[in-house]
């Protein structure tokens, strides 16, 4: 039987529906909003998965090309590997729901979204999010959910729930925010330059949303709801535990304090090994439990290291940063390049200058469309010592890439402040804690290095935290063991002037305002820190371009001018690039960009195409061409495509009387504009020009 739940936002309503589709998942909800309509299912094995210490959870968010009313492109005519779009959008789906399960729940799970029909609402990933957990809440799967999601976007100072695409062309700001009823579990988005109390507001407004949704969805299981499956988590050997305890407090407590990453977990990994020695039996392994007892000891020692004595695993105070050291210009050939290095985290960041040519098309579900602003960064299994196979790059290095991204992108200039493709490669050279925010300071390094015009430098920051009931500590500039033994990842980029891109992802179900504040004030603090070590570096983009770099000069003619530089079937404008040697860019406005590796060669082209497109002034002398001869007088090409009546009385001072007795076609000759009529008829003057020419000369 169909059950619907319905809430309206925004004037429009939200519909959840189950039991039409996709019955045999374990939970199946419809999600409508206006045009817009998402399937979302959820299921799970009903057996744990043997061998592993962690969830076994898999999110899929798929845009279907018939949802736009669109068939997919390329040879095989069907939807094939996920577009950085849905990627992403999977992402944003997995982070709030995943910290929801319960600890110990090993067994697979999956949920899909599938967009069906696609409209102007500009919330398909936002209703992928609310039916995937609507789903899960219905379904018999173990989850501490529900959770709801917005977005809000800010238009001339007021922020707006769930802009629509044409509002989300005017905000300076886009923010996801998802949680529970009770805290906020995920932020996601990026604005221009915005102050720490206003992205405050803007999550209080999105919770206030947030509330309404999971009532919803309450409302939703009262209606629809099966029972529970039951789940009791893995039971701890307190004997086991107690025995681990005893062989290996102190030595983790000695270990846990080693600075170096490398030697720490070397000294780690050998202590376990002698654990697992002396209390492991060929009758009865359980060395995957000393491992886990063995993970839990660790864990406890490091967090109340923190709680109880503000100290760290590598020495530093709670808001201290690691040393940061950085440089740029480091790679000859490249257009723009640095490496910057904070602790034991490096990166390697190389920007290269292209032409409109250079820009990545884009087909999507909204429609074409091109950019050409990109950063790619890649994260090689060298840069935390491990072996395995290169592959392309997974979900961790699109999202990574996509947030420091986000957080160059409020900074950089106008196409028509710098016509360039501008691309950013972050290669992470080696790895011990937010790899991304270390990209977004080497991107911005490289930025200056390479000459580009931003607008203001860029730091990057992530803030962790260690909560046990009413003890909290936030951490600055956070170690990867603090990310994966701490109970929050929050990354903060921006200026002086505000925030350009934030996440954050918590592990504990959400936290409250109060942490949230402080930890926005932290990383506004340790911001600034960064922004001024990046200045001693460089202070702001060199005045030059790389040698190697492609000039773009720019230049604006008129629309009717257009089809006169590219000719028939392209042929005027090819022979300019065959004859200079520049790559030439027109848009429908008239502006043109060339791009060329000298100045000689542009201003050839420049000189060419002024030819091409300027129009005949009167009163002024031209070199002429005799292109066609009449009984009455001459036709002169003045200007390309541009000719004018050279009459029989004008051709000299004295009486001609045939025009072949003084001219033939071919011949050049001065004339003089003497008329140019309200319909763009032109009149010459041959005898003038020559004596405007003798006067000159007298």
């Amino acid at each position: 039987m169909t059950k619907t739940v319905v809430l309206e936002i925004r004037g429009k309503e939200l519909i959840l529906e189950t039991g039409k589709m996709a019955r045999q998942a374990d939970g199946s909800v419809v999600a409508r909003y206006g045009d817009t309509v998402v399937l979302a299912t959820a299921v799970s094995s009903k057996t744990a998965k043997e061998g592993i210490d962690f969830f076994p959870l898999t999110v899929d968010y798929q845009e279907k090309a018939y949802s736009a009313g669109k068939i997919p492109g390329g040879f095989f005519k069907r939807e094939g590997r996920p577009s950085e779009k849905e990627v992403l959008t999977s992402r944003l789906i997995d982070r709030p729901i995943r910290p929801l399960f319960p600890k110990g729940f090993h067994n697979e799970t999956q949920a899909i979204a599938n967009v069906l029909s696609y409209g102007d609402e500009n919330i398909s990933d936002i209703i992928s999010i609310v039916a995937a957990s609507a789903a899960l809440h219905i379904s018999d799967i173990p989850f501490d959910g529900p959770v709801g999601a917005v977005r809000i976007g800010r238009i001339e100072g007021t922020f707006v729930v769930n802009p629509d695409l044409k509002e989300s062309e005017l905000c300076d700001c886009n923010l996801v925010v998802a949680g529970t009823e009770d805290a906020v579990v995920m932020v996601e988005g990026g604005a221009q330059e915005m102050k720490e109390s206003d992205l405050l507001e803007a999550i209080d407004l999105a919770h206030a949303e947030i509330k309404k949704l999971c009532r919803l969805q309450n409302d939703f299981r009262t209606a629809a709801g099966r029972e529970k499956r039951s789940f009791n988590p893995p039971v701890v050997d307190e004997a086991l535990k107690a025995k681990v305890s005893d062989l290996a407090l102190e030595k983790i407590r000695q270990a846990i304090v080693i600075p170096d990453k490398i030697q720490r977990q070397n000294v780690l990994d050998q202590v376990l090994k002698e654990i697992i020695e002396k209390i492991n039996t060929p009758e009865n392994d359980i060395s995957d439990a000393i491992s886990s007892v063995f993970d839990s000891i660790e864990k406890n020692l490091v967090r109340n290291m923190i709680l109880d004595n503000n100290v760290r695993a590598d020495g530093r105070k709670p808001d201290q940063i690691r040393p940061i050291t950085s440089e740029a210009g480091i790679l000859p050939r490249a257009h723009g390049s640095a490496l910057f290095i904070r602790g034991e985290t490096q990166c390697l960041a190389v920007v290269t200058l292209g032409t409109a040519d250079d820009e990545q098309k884009i087909d999507s579900l909204e429609g074409e469309s091109s950019k050409s602003f990109m950063l790619h960064y890649n994260f090689p299994p060298f840069s935390v010592g491990e072996v395995r196979p290169l592959r392309s790059p997974g979900r961790r290095e699109i999202g990574h890439g996509n947030l420091a991204e986000r957080a160059l992108k409020a900074v950089m200039p106008t196409k028509a402040e710098f016509p360039y493709t501008v691309r950013i490669v972050s290669d992470v050279l080696e790895s011990n804690g937010s790899s991304s925010m270390a990209s977004v300071c080497g991107g911005i390094l490289a930025l200056m290095d390479a000459g580009v015009p931003i607008k203001a430098p860029v730091a990057g920051i992530a803030m962790g935290l260690i909560k046990e009931g009413d003890r909290v500590v936030v951490l600055t500039d956070i170690l990867g063991l603090e990310d994966h033994l701490g109970d929050m990842d929050f990354k903060v980029t921006g200026t002086e002037n505000g925030i350009t891109a934030f996440q954050m992802d918590t592990k504990i179900g959400g936290i409250s305002r109060e942490i949230m504040v402080s930890a926005l004030e932290q990383a506004r603090q340790g911001r600034l820190h960064i922004l001024g070590k990046i200045n001693e570096t460089l202070a702001g983009p060199r005045e030059n371009l790389s040698t190697h770099a492609p000039r773009i000069y720019t230049m604006q003619i008129k629309q009717d001018k257009i089809r006169e530089v590219i000719g028939s079937g392209g042929k005027v404008i090819r022979g300019i690039i065959e004859q200079t040697g520049v790559k030439i860019d027109i848009d429908d406005s008239g502006l043109i960009n060339i791009a060329a590796t000298d100045g000689t060669s542009a201003q050839k082209a420049i000189d060419i195409i002024n030819g091409i497109v300027a129009e005949p002034e009167l009163n002024r002398i031209y070199l002429g061409k005799v292109k066609r001869i009449a009984d009455f007088g001459a036709f002169v090409e003045i200007l390309p495509n541009t000719d004018g009546l050279l009459h029989i009385s004008q051709i000299s001072d004295k009486r001609v009387a045939n025009v072949t007795d003084v001219l033939k076609e071919g011949d050049e000759v001065l004339v003089k504009v003497i008329e140019i009529d309200r319909t763009g008829k032109i009149r010459l003057s041959r005898k003038e020009a020559m004596k405007e020419q003798e006067g000159k000369e007298q």
